[in-house]
């Protein structure tokens, strides 16, 4: 994604374009269709513009905490805390301390934890501010609602509440989608975190 990783020189811009950048991409190497699409938290909101974009791009898909409605209050929070904190926030000093301090059940093995420090590290503030204007005013279109992909939006019983609702709002435009709340998880931690549940719940739908 532009602005991450060893994209992170290029200038993010919005959703949208990310996703016209890959529907080229699986024109011109997949023929056009997937078998499956998932996406987690940005990563999630590109996943349902892209099943917006053409209504058998993918046979099946997961969501996972993806925002898509708007979230004003939330944008404005953001950018001050960037605002105040961004420096700090990207430094190599303050990550390596968050990492040791969090809970057991998320602890990053090191080769994992040594490339999250070499992507968080190059990340922009104006590129996080970017990501925070469009993540937090997408709206998903009415074209959603022709998706013929079989799709599980799932999402941590610890997120936020706009989460929770977003899950409902998707569900209500696509006729094949089922709903799962993980309990107990926070945001993104069944994929950051224990991709092995990850795999062992997407295999179970993919083969359904």
């Amino acid at each position: 994604i532009d602005g991450h990783g060893e994209e992170g020189n290029v200038p993010y811009t919005s959703t949208e374009k990310i996703v016209d950048k890959l529907i080229e991409y699986i024109d011109n190497n997949c023929g056009g269709k997937l078998f499956a699409v998932s996406g987690v938290s940005l990563g999630g909101q590109i996943a349902i513009e892209l099943l917006s974009r053409r209504k058998d791009i993918a046979e099946k898909a997961i969501v996972e905490s993806g925002i898509c409605i708007p979230q004003p209050f939330l944008l404005k929070c953001s950018v001050f805390v960037v605002k105040l904190c961004g420096k700090l926030m990207f430094s190599k000093a303050f990550n390596k301390w968050g990492l040791k301090r969090l809970p057991k059940r998320m602890q990053l093995p090191e080769d994992i934890a040594e490339l999250y420090m070499r992507d968080i590290t190059s990340m922009k503030t104006e590129t996080m501010n970017r990501i925070f204007e469009t993540y937090y005013q997408y709206e998903m279109k009415e074209s959603l609602k022709d998706s013929q992909a079989d799709t599980i939006y799932w999402y941590g019983g610890k997120e936020m509440k706009c989460i929770k609702q977003s899950a409902k709002l998707f569900q209500s435009y696509v006729k094949k989608c089922k709903v799962i709340e993980l309990k107990g998880y926070c945001h993104s931690e069944i994929s950051a975190y224990h991709p092995e549940e990850w795999v062992e719940k997407a295999e179970e739908f993919f083969n359904n």
